[in-house]
């Protein structure tokens, strides 16, 4: 897992004027809105004695008060930016040192969701949310979708590259391996500066040729998917001349096990109400056909060597996107996870994902989440 990039965390709609506690990359966060409604994101622990900001007990349960967070241990209460503005058990006239402090995130709403920047660059070196340039778009729909996956982030995420897997997975996408004649056609890599993409023509029983326009092959589909960053992928589905369906996948790494998939599904045709419940209803079959396959990959986590896997042709999107990850990794942005399991069993430590603040400012009370060095 990385640090360094926007990852999501939760719809706007599910971030309401309750603290919500989400858990990225390992580690607890508490998310909420402040006075102007405005989506914030601080690291869970209070700094005081380890209470959950976002803590939502049975009877116990944070608040926001006056657009700040509230401990609900202590009464502690934390501003947007992450500093102490009330310490209830203290004189009102005594100042709030400096470093009660916890780390703050930059967030961002865009496509119906809440981005969070789980890292300390600055703005101006941050690599960007990966762009849904459809989503608002007039003449297009969209569908907002979220799904949980027991594997690991990159396992989807080679899953969506994978022009090969759709013929076996997605009866829709090919002819179920029952042409003889099939084969994956050598892929026109799409280099761009935070991944790497495919688009291709294949044949497909599922093409709905007639009803949106013929496509000069007949029975053709062209289609493609890329990634951005280490988390976000594209997908673009051209099943005839006119009908486009293009979705933008943003998956959330919970943990080094566990993934949430958030997606934005955009069309141009099929727009009415009725097609919208189909449309949705057909993401979540082909999507559950995707979980059937991931959920039971072994090992869970991408092995930490391609030698350990055999990869063929159809595979050079997958094997290049291994190669943008070792260079996130060259940059000193991946979390040592044999390290941060090692202390994080023990009991008796908490770690935070360094802030923008931390290269600014010393002095902080919850240690940094350890990093494999760059090189």
């Amino acid at each position: 897992m990385f640090i360094n990039f926007w990852y999501p965390a939760c719809f706007s709609t599910e971030l309401t004027d309750k603290p919500l506690k989400q858990k990225m990359l390992g580690l607890n966060f508490a998310l909420f809105r402040d006075a102007d409604g405005k989506a914030k994101c601080l690291s869970n622990t209070c700094i005081h004695r380890g209470g959950s900001l976002a803590c939502q007990g049975e009877q116990i349960k944070s608040q926001v008060v006056d657009g700040n967070i509230q401990c609900p241990y202590h009464g502690w209460e934390f501003n947007g930016d992450g500093d102490c503005v009330k310490i209830p058990s203290q004189e009102s006239d005594m100042p709030i040192p400096k470093k009660a402090r916890i780390d703050a995130y930059p967030t961002q709403e865009k496509y119906g969701i809440v981005f969070v920047f789980l890292g300390d660059l600055p703005a101006d070196e941050r690599p960007p949310i990966m762009e849904a340039p459809e989503y608002g778009m007039e003449g297009w729909g969209v569908i907002l979708q979220s799904y949980m996956l027991k594997t690991g982030y990159r396992r989807s995420i080679e899953n969506a590259i994978d022009p090969a897997h759709n013929e076996f997975v997605h009866p829709t996408h090919g002819y179920s391996g029952k042409d003889p004649d099939y084969f994956v056609p050598k892929l026109n890599l799409i280099e761009e500066e935070w991944g790497v993409g495919f688009m291709t023509e294949y044949a497909s029983s599922g093409s709905p040729t007639k009803e949106y326009g013929e496509m000069k092959d007949g029975k053709k589909t062209l289609a493609g998917s890329g990634t951005h960053g280490a988390s976000h992928f594209w997908t673009k589905i051209q099943p005839a001349g006119k009908f486009k369906m293009h979705q933008y996948t943003y998956d959330l790494p919970v943990d080094e096990f566990t993934t949430r998939v958030f997606l934005v599904s955009t069309r141009n045709a099929g727009l009415s109400e009725d097609m919208q419940k189909i449309m949705m209803d057909r993401n979540l079959i082909v999507a559950q056909q995707d979980i059937d396959i991931l959920d039971e990959v072994e090992p869970v986590r991408t092995p930490p060597t391609m030698k350990k896997e055999f990869m063929v042709r159809s595979d050079s999107c997958i094997v290049r996107y291994r190669h943008h990850i070792k260079e996130y990794q060259k940059r000193g942005w991946r979390i040592d996870l044999q390290e941060f399991h090692k202390e994080m069993d023990k009991g008796d430590r908490v770690f935070a994902i360094p802030s923008p603040r931390r290269r600014e400012e010393d002095g902080w009370i919850l240690d940094a989440v350890p990093l494999m060095p760059a090189k």
